[in-house]
């Protein structure tokens, strides 16, 4: 099953008040990056992030999901309806998120 984009845009608009959120379209579903770095992505119109110590200790009671076949696990965020909640995570995880890849030329 592929993600929606209104399931995109209202994450989108519930983390509109941090400055560089972006996403890419990938295989029907979508990557979502935080001041460049990959916190995770829209699956199945479920909003999944990488396992970073931060995400664990914000959300202990979490569920790991695979996001796809194949793939590394990775955390279901289910208060996604809280904005605070939303921001406050992904402003935990950012420092002990890798640096984005120079892009090859």
């Amino acid at each position: 099953m592929a993600s929606s984009k209104e399931y995109l845009d209202y994450i989108l608009e519930q983390l509109s008040d941090l400055e560089d959120i972006t996403y890419r379209a990938m295989m029907r579903e979508y990557i979502l990056y935080y001041k460049g770095k990959i916190i995770g992505g829209i699956y199945d119109d479920r909003l999944l992030v990488k396992p970073v110590k931060a995400a664990v200790r914000y959300m202990p009671e979490a569920n790991y999901v695979l996001p796809y076949e194949g793939a590394k696990e990775m955390l279901l965020v289910d208060n996604v309806d809280s904005r605070e909640y939303l921001m406050g995570l992904l402003k935990a995880m950012e420092p002990e998120l890798p640096a984005p890849k120079p892009k090859r030329r």
